[in-house]
Order: structure tokens, then sequence, then C-alpha cells
């Protein structure tokens, strides 16, 4: 699937050898005549039903209780992806249970991510991406994604609509229960290049059907983000600390950072781990779910140019 263009031109020469400097390279959404030209040359090394199993450790923790600091839940949760063609992805994830401290339904090993996913890319720098199956946090059914970059790529929309029901697993049977719930964001984005730092302003529906806004500052680095954010919810009886919460929030990409791959023998990777902390303590309002274990902020922003540029002469 077409992401990205690079271009790179040397400008610079000291005593007749090229410098690479990174005003040299052009990093852009826009493919240019280049892609018309290659898209049919025939590939080398295709990606076309081979594997990677990705290892995705899980941490959550809370603390509702008096008796204890925290709660927590550590699990190991591995993930088989398969690039079945040309744009889709097919997730099976199983989830092995370290610690828990959340109760039965955690106490299991128990089917993850479960999904078919595919991206397409349309005209004018538009991706859609449209994910089916069983997600995060016992929820199942139908995620869409859209992202539009505009000319001057700092600036991008982004949107979701999800039609999901609630359920969980006992003993590998799925009981789901019979609700629906319609849950969707429209949000404007910028990316401040010079400090690779992205800010983010969202409309959204929950998944309690309460509505709400929320702004996120992401500061990106080569194998991590962190950030903070502010949230407001409305309506659903007046949510807890007037509907009000906030935090921060991280995602770390796991090493090793290089692979190498021998013909279809299954690769192992490494995943992510990350944290969305609620200093409001609010269990209920403001909730979201994940289509997919790779569904963060940290892999949303690999393929940005202007991150790309900055990291291209880091070594």
């Amino acid at each position: 699937m077409p992401q990205i263009s690079l271009y790179y031109n040397p400008v610079a020469e000291i005593d007749s050898v090229t410098v690479a400097e990174r005003k040299d390279w052009q990093v852009s959404y826009d493919l240019g005549r280049s892609w018309k030209k290659i898209r049919k040359v025939a590939k080398v090394n295709s990606s076309l039903f081979k594997v990677d199993v990705v290892v995705y450790p899980r941490l959550m923790f809370q603390n509702y209780k008096l008796s204890r600091v925290y709660d927590i839940v550590l699990n190991a949760s591995p993930a088989i992806e398969v690039s079945l063609w040309k744009g889709m992805k097919f997730t099976g994830q199983v989830i092995f249970p370290i610690v828990n401290d959340y109760g039965r339904r955690y106490e299991q090993i128990r089917p993850g991510f479960v999904t078919l996913s595919q991206t397409v890319r349309l005209p004018h720098r538009v991706f859609l991406t449209g994910t089916v199956g069983f997600f995060e946090d016992f929820r199942s059914g139908v995620d869409l994604k859209a992202k539009y970059i505009f000319k001057d790529e700092h600036f991008w929309l982004n949107a979701r609509l999800g039609y999901t029901r609630k359920g969980y697993w006992e003993n590998w049977s799925y009981y789901h229960g019979a609700k629906w719930t319609l849950n969707g964001y429209v949000g404007a984005n910028y990316f401040w290049s010079r400090f690779n730092t992205q800010f983010s302003l969202k409309g959204e529906r929950y998944l309690l059907e309460e509505y709400g806004m929320s702004a996120e500052m992401i500061r990106h680095f080569r194998y991590a983000s962190i950030g903070f954010y502010v949230m407001k919810v409305f309506g659903k009886d007046d949510a807890a600390n007037n509907g009000l919460n906030g935090g921060f929030t991280f995602q770390i990409a796991l090493p090793p950072y290089k692979y190498k791959r021998k013909g279809y023998i299954p690769r192992v990777v490494g995943g992510d781990i990350g944290i969305r902390y609620n200093a409001g303590n609010e269990k209920q309002y403001g909730d979201w779910y994940r289509s997919n274990p790779d569904d963060n902020y940290l892999r949303d922003n690999s393929f940005n140019p202007y991150f790309i540029k900055s990291e291209l002469l880091n070594f």
C-alpha cells in the first residue's frame, strides 16, 4: 500500500564528496509521477502470506480501593499478523494472564484481538481502514477510520465510526449482549515539526453513548510517544467531576528494532506497550476501544513525512 514518497537530491558538496543533509530529502504523501511508472514493476520480497509473531505486553492498573494502593493486570499477548493481499491484514491474538487483580474474567487464557483489516488509499491523500472482528476490552463489531491530509501536510483531519457490542470470553466461548452501540469522532490535527509534537482536537461519542470533546498534545520520539490530554464529557446523568478529566499518556516500542526475514519462516518481533492514565479516576465515562493491537498514535505517526525527515540522519 503506497504511503509516502522519499526523493533524495544532494545539493551540498565538500571536497567533491557529497554530504547528506536533511534539506537534501523531500518526503511527502504526494507520490508524484514515479508511482505510476513503478506500480506495475515486479515486486521484490513481497509480504504476501508472510507471518509476524508480534509480542504485545499489556499493563492496566486502577486505584479504586482503600484496602490496596493499586489493582493490577499484566498480560503477555502475542499476536499473529498475516498479510493476505494488498492492504489486508489478519490479526489473531491470545492473552496469557500473568498478574490479575481485576476479577474472574481477566484470569483466563483467552482470545484478544481477532480481526480482518483492509486499508485503501484514495485520491487526494485520503486513507480508509475498515476492521471487523473482536476488539479490545471485550467488544466486537465493525470499525471504520478515515484520514485526510491537507496540501500543507502539517495539518490533517481524521474521523472514526464504530458499531460494536459488549461481550466476554468464558472458557473460549464468547457471550455478548444484544445492544449495539454507535461510536465515533471527528478530529483536527496539527504537527509542529520543529519539536515533532502533535496537537489534536476531537468531538467524540463514547461507549455509553455520551458526547464529549478532547484535546491532546503528543511529543513523538523514534521509539516512543509521550503526551497529555484533557477531556470534557456531557450528558449521561452528569459524569463524575462534572465531566472534566485528563491525564498523561505514553506508548513505547519494544526492542529489538531491526529484523531480518528468511523466506516464509515466521518472524518474531517486538510490539509496543502503552498507558493512558486517568487522573480524574473516572471508571465509566469517556471510554473508547482499539480495533487492533497497533491502533495507537505511535504507529499512526510512523509514516508522518516531517517525522521521517527528522529521523533520516539520526543513526
